[in-house]
């Protein structure tokens, strides 16, 4: 074959197929070495996406058990039962005293006094537990509904409770269901065993009273806790109304009777430092006797320290047969708060039983030999009662007090007509 000829490759012709053969070899090593790279890490994501779904089962796993113990929220909606539960409150007070009586009674009794019911003893006076929804909200546009019931033990829970141990209500302060009826700016509406209306002091004593020990006239001119149904309107800040019909003014929890006692109160608020409450009342209280009557209750800040209260009430007892007795009080309060942590508190009263009926032979619940007893016809009461209050926490209230009382009824304070007692009285408040 000649040097050269047509069908052979020119020397340059090769020259460039050998540098092109080197070429595609060298790219065929690089494609080689990038596609082993991308099946390697191909292998890699497959293996890294294997164990993301192992963790997410173990994840979802654990979740579950912890869901399960209440750990973690199942992220379903709380039952309405549970979440209005979640929101009751639990409050109240433990109370405890002691109080020496001058007269020495020989019974250790004191005479239609209403706490410590032994003279000379230390005593437990109270432990209240209340459980409460949160308030209801007035309102015309919407219903709302609640509850409160408060339950006291100790000494004095047979004065201040419902009574009726056959009945399982011996322990029972109040409990009501409350409700709130869209009508007009809202109309209030209880029912169930409510506390009275007539008092100025609350039935807590010293964990609510600037007065550790209670007035006559909270028992004697008063009444005690009953069942009913109650209305209640707020036509101005100023202004409201309530309308109660009970099973009486004494009946308490279930009534013996066909009598019912209806009870009215118009509250006044003409400003932030003044309030005051007309109350009037009136029914059957049974068969043979209808209670009637009125009370005042108000109350007057002279500063943000010192601070008055005030009760009036007028008992009007009509038996069917025979005349009527009338009964009547007056009562006054004033106290200071020196600073957040001291304070004092007077109480002056004064009760009028004109026809005898009111105050004599008397007995408090469940307390024998505690009536005041004389052979006089008719008699009074008068009583002062100075209290120190100290607060060295806020849940802590120490009320040392003195009390001189006095009655026209001869013997009627354990043989005598005047007496002095004095102690002091703890609460807890939580």
């Amino acid at each position: 074959m000649p040097p050269y000829s047509p069908r052979s490759k020119s020397r340059g012709q090769l020259l460039r197929s050998g540098s092109l053969w080197r070429t595609l070899s060298a790219g065929g090593a690089l494609a080689g070495t990038a596609l082993l790279a991308i099946g390697q890490d191909s292998s890699r994501i497959e293996k890294l996406e294997q164990e993301n779904q192992d963790l997410r089962k173990r994840l979802t796993a654990i979740e579950t058990v912890a869901q399960k113990e209440g750990i973690l929220p199942s992220g379903k909606e709380t039952p309405k039962l549970i979440s209005a539960a979640s929101e009751i409150t639990i409050s109240g007070y433990v109370q405890a005293s002691y109080f020496y009586n001058s007269k020495e009674p020989l019974d250790k009794k004191s005479d239609g006094y209403l706490w410590n019911t032994t003279h000379n003893s230390f005593s437990l006076n109270k432990v209240k537990v209340t459980l409460a929804s949160p308030p209801v909200e007035r309102s015309g546009d919407a219903w709302d509904a609640g509850f409160r019931t408060s339950m006291i033990w100790g000494e004095d829970a047979p004065v201040l409770n419902t009574g009726g141990a056959y009945q399982g209500l011996e322990n029972l302060r109040e409990a009501f269901v409350e409700l709130n009826v869209p009508i007009g700016d809202g109309l209030n509406i209880k029912a169930g065993q409510l506390i009275s209306l007539l008092n100025y002091e609350s039935g807590d004593g010293g964990a609510a009273n600037p007065n550790f020990s209670q007035g006559y006239q909270w028992f004697f001119t008063g009444n005690g806790p009953s069942a009913g149904v109650q209305l209640g309107y707020t036509f101005t800040e100023w202004l409201d109304l309530k309308l109660r019909v009970q099973n009486g003014m004494y009946a308490g929890p279930i009534d013996g009777n066909n009598g019912k006692t209806v009870i009215g109160s118009i509250g006044l608020k003409p400003n932030e430092k003044l309030w005051a409450n007309l109350i009037g009342f009136g029914g059957d209280e049974s068969s043979t006797m209808s209670v009637k009557g009125g009370s005042v209750l108000a109350g007057y800040d002279i500063t943000e320290k010192f601070h008055t209260g005030f009760e009036f009430d007028y008992f009007v007892f009509d038996p069917a047969a025979g005349t009527t007795a009338d009964l009547w009080s007056v009562g006054g309060w004033l106290w200071y708060d020196f600073t957040e942590k001291f304070g004092i508190a007077l109480r002056a009263e004064h009760l009028e039983d004109k026809d005898g009926g009111g105050l004599k032979g008397i007995g408090l619940p469940g307390r024998p030999l505690s009536a005041i007893l004389s052979p006089d016809p008719d008699g009074s009461i008068q009583s002062l009662a100075l209290t120190f209050n100290w607060k060295p926490t806020p849940m802590i209230k120490v009320q040392p007090e003195i009390r001189y009382d006095h009655t026209s009824y001869s013997g009627g304070f354990d043989t005598a007509k005047d007496r002095v007692i004095f102690g002091a009285g703890v609460s807890y408040l939580f």
